[in-house]
């Protein structure tokens, strides 16, 4: 079982992690901290999409309390 896993591991290093390898190798910087940004990256940036999101949902409920239609003078 353990072999296939360090098999499936030894294709992604191979095949999948060359883009940052390659990038890291341009740039002069160690491969692993590319990695590193990039995992950060898509961290803050879930993070920022979720914040939006509840932002709007805020939004969204504080518009339709505030014009909420009234049937009477009354109702106030």
């Amino acid at each position: 079982m353990l072999t296939v896993v360090y098999k499936i591991r030894h294709f992604f290093e191979r095949h999948g992690f060359y883009v940052s390898s390659r990038l890291a190798d341009r740039l002069g910087m160690r491969a692993k901290s590319v990695r590193l940004f990039f995992i950060y990256v898509s961290f803050a940036t879930l993070g920022v999409g979720f914040a939006i999101y509840l932002t709007l949902a805020f939004w969204l409920k504080l518009k339709d309390l505030v014009y909420t239609k009234r049937t009477s003078v009354f109702d106030l």
